[in-house]
């Protein structure tokens, strides 16, 4: 298993000197700080990708010269899905 570039020997490691340094307390407390800031960052990505999203879309529709094709308001589509599932990471389905 890799995480980030780590191995599973190294982060057992570094558990161990952060539970040695900090003691066995403060880990939890960590680890509910680093999960609130991971659930902030998921939700500001969120909704710039929603954001950014919604202003090529308005764009899009703004600008009634240019021709269009149904495969490109697909392709955006689909690029705007795969960004936000990129965004959210992995096993979220989408919804952050």
């Amino acid at each position: 298993m890799d995480f980030l570039g780590i191995g599973f020997g190294e982060i057992i490691i570094v558990l161990i000197v952060a539970t040695l340094i900090f003691g066995p307390g403060k880990i939890p407390e960590f680890a509910r700080q680093i999960g609130q800031f991971v659930n902030s960052f998921r939700k500001v990505t969120s909704e710039m990708t929603r954001d950014f999203t919604r202003a090529i879309d308005a764009e899009n529709l703004a600008s009634p010269g240019k021709k269009k094709t149904g495969s490109s308001s697909t392709s955006t589509s689909s690029k705007s899905k795969s960004l936000e599932n990129f965004l959210n990471g992995p096993g979220s389905g989408g919804n952050a």
